[in-house]
This record gives structure tokens, C-alpha cells and sequence, in this order.
């Protein structure tokens, strides 16, 4: 019974095949496709619109040199909100709650940030590496211990995440089970269940 809980977060196969790239690439034909004028319909001036607004959300707090990480971000975001919604559907699979794909998408980024702040700012982004007024005889542990946790930092956030989003769908499918299960035979725990 146990082992039919965790078969939610397997990718579904078709003989043999999983089809979890078909289930993230699904997603992209929602997505206006390129013509000759700027807007052909109703549909694609809403997803522009939301393009838009997901932009100058995202961009807002930048500085305009951080402006040229736009299509980046707006890229992943937009991916990360298309296959999440996927995952609402019926019989369908959420690619981010499996670990590989968040550790994917983890580190790439947190190493471009790295990269870039030690090439843009180095003294400031090695100045995190050391607080400010450390006695003398800490300043060599503790550079180890701020260099260790820099470096697991993605590995870290994707386990988070990944065990959050675990968590929450492992939640759903147990009350779920146990209102159905109750309400044969006890439908007002049943019904207390389902308001929970």
C-alpha cells in the first residue's frame, strides 16, 4: 500500500518508454508560434500580455545591467509555470518533483551567479566568505566553513524543494485515500477528512 503512494512521482512510461519529455515539451505548444504580423489573435495577445507582466515583474528590482538576464529568466519562469500547471491535469506528472530535474535547473544558475558576481564585484562576493569583525583565529575555519556551504547551496535548495513539493502531493493523496476509504463506513470522519 505504501509503495502505491511514492508511484505518483514516477514518470509514466509507454511500453517501456518514459514519456517525460513529451509531458515538458507539451507545454511549449500552448506557446504562440512565429508569423508575419504582430499579433494574430486574441489568445497570443493574452500570452504576450503575461510575457510581458512576467518581464517587468522579474526585472523590476534589476538594475539595468541585470536586464540582459531577462530572457533567461522569463524563460524559466514561464517553463516552470507551464509544467507545474501540467501537473494539475489528471493522470499527469510533475517533472519538478523529481530531484534530477531541479538539481538541473539548480545548478547551471547558481553557478552563472557565482561566475558572474566574482567577475563583476570579486572583492564584494569574497567578502561574503568572511564576516566583518571575525576574531584571527576563526577567519581560516570559518573561510572553510563559508566556502563548503556556498558550494552545497544548490544541492541543498533542490533537496528542499523537491521534498516540499513531495510533501505536499504526499499530503493530497493521503487525505484523498482516507476519504474515500471512511466514507463507507464512516461518512461524517469522511466528510471532516475532505474539509481538512
Amino acid at each position: 500500500m505504501n509503495v502505491s503512494f511514492f508511484d505518483q512521482f514516477s514518470s509514466p512510461s509507454l511500453l517501456g518508454i518514459p514519456l517525460i519529455l513529451i509531458s515538458m515539451t507539451f507545454p511549449a505548444l500552448l506557446l504562440p508560434s512565429l508569423d508575419n504580423r504582430w499579433i494574430t489573435n486574441r489568445l497570443s495577445t493574452l500570452q504576450l500580455w503575461l510575457i510581458n507582466l512576467i518581464t517587468k515583474q522579474l526585472m523590476t528590482p534589476l538594475n539595468k545591467k541585470g536586464h540582459k538576464w531577462a530572457l533567461i529568466l522569463t524563460s524559466l519562469m514561464i517553463f516552470l509555470l507551464l509544467i507545474n500547471l501540467l501537473g494539475l491535469l489528471p493522470y499527469t506528472f510533475t517533472p519538478t518533483t523529481q530531484l534530477s530535474m531541479n538539481l538541473a535547473l539548480a545548478f547551471p544558475l547558481w553557478l552563472a551567479t557565482l561566475l558572474t558576481g566574482l567577475r563583476n564585484q570579486p572583492s564584494t562576493s569574497l567578502a561574503h566568505l568572511l564576516p566583518e569583525g571575525t576574531p584571527t583565529l576563526l577567519i581560516p575555519a570559518l573561510i572553510l566553513i563559508e566556502t563548503t556551504s556556498l558550494l552545497i547551496r544548490p544541492l541543498a535548495l533542490g533537496v528542499r524543494l523537491t521534498a516540499n513539493l513531495t510533501a505536499g502531493h504526499l499530503l493530497i493523496q493521503l487525505i484523498s485515500t482516507a476519504t474515500t476509504t471512511l466514507f463507507s463506513t464512516m461518512p461524517m470522519v469522511s466528510l471532516l477528512t475532505f474539509l481538512v
